[in-house]
Parts: C-alpha cells; structure tokens; sequence
C-alpha cells in the first residue's frame, strides 16, 4: 500500500501554516494514479473531479481532536470518512489499517502514516500494520532477504514512534493464514478484466502480481474478519485504485444489497434519482386520482428534456425509465426500501424476511419493506448476513495525505538520497541534508528581506509543517509568516531545521533500539522461511 519509490507533490502552505490544493499550471499533465508507478500530481483538486476524492476540509469539523496533519491540511481529501469519525466521536468500534512495502528504508515521508494509524490507534481505533512482503516479492522483485531486512526497519520504526502491539496488531501477509483465506473468497468476486481497467495489467503479468492484489484487498478488509465496522485507510493518492477496488469487492461479498425503491420493478440508480424526484414534485390530483401512479409519471415524462428537470439526468435515462414506468401501468409509486439477494443462502433470505416488522412483500429475488429507514434496513441486513456466516463488510474508507517534496526541490525518491531522509540516517547526514536542501527564499538577502520567502515552494518549510513543528501549529506558522514577511531568512531557517531533525533522528533511533527487544518477544516473524526467484513480468 505505501511504497518505498519515487513520490512527487507540488504542496503549499497558506498563512494558517496548511497545505493549499496548489494550482497547476496551464496544460499541465493529466492526473494518472498507479500504485506501482510514480504518480505526479501537479493539481491535487483534480483528485476531487476525476476520482470522486473529498475535501477532507468538509469532515475535519467531524473529527474530535483532529492530528495535526488534519489540522494543516496534509491530509487533504477521503473518501466516506464520516462513518470513521462519527464510531470515534461516539465511542463505537472502528479501525485503522494501512500497509508498508519493504523495498528500501523507511524514510520520513513514511513516517506520515507511521503518525496516522498511530493517532488513530490513540484515539480508540483497533490498529493494525502488515508489512506487504508478497506484494514487494511478485511486483518489485525483491528477495525474501532483502524483504525480511527491510521489514524489521519498518516495525522497529512504527513501534519507536508509538504504535502500541499489546492493542493493535502487526503481521506479514505471507504469514497470516487467516487473511489469505480471506484473499481465496474475495479473488472470487474479482475478474481479470477490471485489472486491466483499473492496473493496466495484460498477458504478460505475473500471476504473483494479480493474487498480490487480491492479498492487497484483503489486507483492507481484514480489520473487520471479527466484527463489522468503520475501517480507515490512510494512503497516499497513488494508491486509491487499490481503495476504490476494495470498496466495490466489500459491497460484492455482502449477502443482501440494499436500495431505495419505488415500484416493484428494478430501476437503475439514475432512473431511481429521477423517479423519486418526480415522486416529490407530482401531484396525483392533476392526475385524476388519489394515487401517484407508474403511468402518471410516464405520461408527465413524455417529450420532457434533460433540461426540464430538478435533476440531473440525460436523455436515454428518461427514455429507459419511462418505458419502465409504461409497462407498470397503474401500480402505485410508494416509497420502500428494497432487500436484493446477491449471495444470500436461502436461510439466511428466510431470517430476513422474517427480521422484517411491519409491511412487506415477498419476491423471489427481493423483499420490499414499507416501514424502515433506508439506515435501519441496511443494519438489519448485516445483522442477518453476520448471524448466517456472512462477513457483512462495511464499506472501507481512506484518507490520503500530500506526498513530500524532495529536499533537492524535485521528487523525494530512495535512489537519490539527497532528495530525502532515511529514519536510519546518521542524525550528522539529517543535519547536513537539511542544511544542503533547496528553499522557497530569494536571490538575494536584500530581496528576502523586500519580498519575503516563498514558503509555499519550500521543502524546508514543508519539514516543518509535516514534521518538525508537531503539534505545535503556532511555531509552524511563525516559521511561515516569518517566512513570507522577509523576517526569516534561508541561512537561519536551514539551520534551526536542520538542528531539530538531527534531535528528532537521535531520538528516534534511541527508541528504536529500546524496542529491538520488544519486536523479538512479538508474534511475527522477520526472518522468512520462504525460497525462490522473484517473478518478473514480461
């Protein structure tokens, strides 16, 4: 899920020390997302048109004691996060998952998840960290040694900056046999054709490489093997393919679907969003009758344009819908939400018609009720699919966080170490690579002092806002309006930067060594078993 390969952003900080959604420039590249490549996203917003991605600004109100990384808007869109925040805000279960390939050192733009599942740890959520090995063996190439060095550098890290093993869970995805099983069933609802779609792969792929990502779909689902509940992903952008997959996976093993309806028959979800905007704004009466009838509506349809409605709906969707209403004649439209067999065993469909209170009807492939919320149906849907041995997934969420910039000015990439910090940097090398990196300032001092920086464009200001500052929101913006107001200048900047990541490298590496012992007494192997070649794809 994070890898350990080339990352690029574009942030900027706004004088409230945020990250901004940065424009691009004019003509700039499409948005392309690839969880194997390297993504460059030169306009963050475009996230939110193209791939359905929110503002993470929309739910931050949501969210109790929000981590700074929140707070300051490196942790910029989500997807369906309400469910996380509202289980956090109530006490109710929820969890956090996100996963770590091991393909080279952990570096401090890791360390932002690090930070993420560790903060949701804190805040009550069941945690869990997986080393992605069989993914960084089938789609990286790497050797089961090289992956079991690098595994125990990650642990040894997210351990050192807090997670807690006794309330949370770490494990390595060729080593849990649970969350295989569960990678067998999903690989089921899965076909070749949507990897394509969605990965780009083709004949020849790897067949390691496809189950990798059905190990990686589990992975996403597996906080929830015990219990339903609301489940976070937090990832870089690059890797919403994977969530997006995940999520329809979910919904595709559940027992029962679950819509609104209005007739007996099935209607798209465009034809129902008209459908149940024109059971609002007809009136039976100018109709000639007490009931708002199938007919009725198809009449009002009749030569209406796209551009004649309170919904947004296009030409082949009124004509499909009408034709439907057509053939329905005189059944009355009546609101009801409507229980779909998708995979239901026949004791189970049994149960839930019987679950259901108050008016129903019976179909053979569907049951109507009258009297429930769309909320309440859907729990009750999950409650019967749990108790008949369904797993009654809800639907995981994510949130996605800016990559960093390299310390050179362009990607932060592990095969140009100057472009970033390892967390196992010597704290001198820390020190001398903050000191060498590019900034945001003028030519000149003379200029700095006229114009101010350009923060918004500086790496070194990014490693405060990201990391140096912590949860101290008003130092990172004192660093910034001093920046932009020409009171700081890029000599003093650099230093005192360069003197808080030599602390923070010290004092992590300290911890990291206190809990060498604490990894070795944990139920998770770093020395792998496994032999063979890596695969390769043609």
């Amino acid at each position: 899920m994070i890898r350990d390969d080339d990352i690029e952003t574009d942030a900027s900080v706004r004088e409230d020390a945020r990250t901004d959604g940065g424009t691009s420039a004019e003509g700039a590249d499409d948005v392309a997302l690839d969880p194997w490549g390297s993504s460059t996203i030169s306009d963050y917003r475009k996230l939110f048109e193209e791939f359905g991605i929110e503002e993470f600004d929309e739910v931050l109100s949501d969210v109790p004691n929000p981590h700074y990384l929140m707070r300051r808007g490196v942790i910029f869109g989500h997807r369906d996060y309400r469910p996380v925040a509202e289980a956090m805000r109530d006490g109710d279960p929820f969890a956090v998952l996100s996963g770590f390939m091991p393909t080279g050192d952990p570096h401090i733009g890791h360390k932002l998840v690090f930070d993420e599942i560790i903060w949701h740890q804190q805040q009550g959520g069941d945690a869990y960290g997986l080393i992605a090995d069989l993914e960084a063996h089938s789609a990286r190439g790497m050797t089961w040694e090289e992956i079991d060095k690098h595994a125990r550098d990650y642990l040894l890290s997210l351990l050192a900056l807090g997670f807690d093993p006794e309330e949370g869970e770490l494990y390595r995805q060729s080593d849990n046999r649970q969350l295989q099983d569960l990678s067998f069933e999903l690989g089921s609802k899965a076909n070749f054709s949507e990897f394509e779609a969605i990965y780009g792969f083709d004949s020849g792929t790897n067949v390691s490489h496809l189950q990798s990502v059905v190990t990686q779909m589990a992975d996403i689902l597996y906080p929830q093997l015990d219990e339903p509940k609301p489940t976070v992903i937090p990832v870089g952008p690059d890797q919403d393919p994977h969530v997006r997959l995940a999520r329809d996976l979910a919904a595709r093993m559940r027992f029962f679907k679950v819509t609104e309806a209005y007739a007996s028959f099935e209607l798209t979800d465009a034809e129902r969003d008209l459908v149940a905007s024109l059971y609002e704004t007809l009136d039976p009466a100018d109709f000639d009758d007490d009931d708002l009838r199938c007919v009725h509506v198809a009449q009002f349809l009749d030569g209406v344009t796209p551009e004649e409605l309170d919904v947004v709906v296009d030409a082949e969707t009124i004509s499909s819908a009408q034709t439907k209403l057509n053939e329905a004649g005189m059944e009355p439209l009546r609101p009801r939400v409507r229980f779909l067999d998708a995979n239901a065993t026949d004791e189970a469909f049994d149960a839930l018609v019987e679950a259901i209170d108050g008016e129903k009807r019976r179909y053979d492939e569907h049951i109507d009720a009258f009297d429930l919320s769309f909320e309440a149906a859907d729990e009750l849907a999950r409650e019967v699919e749990v108790e008949h041995g369904g797993y009654g997934f809800v639907a995981p969420s994510s949130i996605y966080h800016r990559f960093m910039t390299g310390l050179t000015g362009g990607k932060m990439s592990s095969s140009i170490p100057a472009s970033h910090i390892s967390l196992l940097d010597d704290p001198e090398d820390g020190y001398n690579k903050v000191k060498s990196a590019t900034t945001g300032g003028r030519e000149t001092a003379e200029k700095q002092r006229e114009l101010g920086g350009e923060a918004d464009k500086c790496p070194v200001y990014e490693l405060y806002a990201y990391l140096l500052s912590g949860d101290d929101d008003e130092f990172a913006k004192e660093v910034y309006d001093e920046c932009v107001g020409g009171e700081r200048l890029c000599g003093g900047c650099k230093e005192q930067a360069a003197e808080l990541m030599r602390a923070f490298l010290e004092d992590h590496q300290e911890k990291r060594e206190e809990m060498e012992e604490l990894l070795d007494d944990l139920d998770i192997s770093t020395d792998s078993q496994r032999r063979g070649v890596a695969p390769s794809d043609d």
